[in-house]
């Protein structure tokens, strides 16, 4: 069985966009985490810092989301699966992963109802 490359995939990411890559995921995992710090704090203080409770637990589960996401993209980066579709296993296209660093799945698979081919 021979599997054809989407027009739009690129061979693995490697390089210069590789590290462009790595840096975008750790600035983004230490923006998260001091996020997350501060919506704790908030939630510790008389008044929670002016935020309703209920949005504060919901803007701290996205950011433990975001930094549990961007570790896993690290992650994968040094097992060297990073950037290969998780259900198709094909190339996630190189514009996806700088629009979405922390994707797992090609934009044909991310979309509901859809699967690899």
């Amino acid at each position: 069985m021979t599997i054809t490359q989407h027009p739009t995939e690129t061979a693995a990411v490697t390089g210069e966009p590789l590290e462009l890559l790595r840096a975008m995921l750790e600035e983004q995992f230490v923006v998260q985490t001091n996020r997350l710090t501060e919506l704790t704090i908030y939630g510790r203080l008389p008044g929670h810092g002016g935020y309703d409770p209920h949005m504060l637990d919901l803007l701290a589960a996205a950011a433990r989301r975001s930094i549990a996401d961007t570790a896993q993209a690290l992650r994968r980066m040094s097992e060297g699966t990073y950037g290969h579709c998780a259900n198709c296993r094909r190339p996630i296209p190189l514009g996806r992963l700088r629009s979405v660093p922390q994707a797992t799945h090609c934009t044909r698979c991310d979309q509901p109802g859809r699967g690899p081919t």
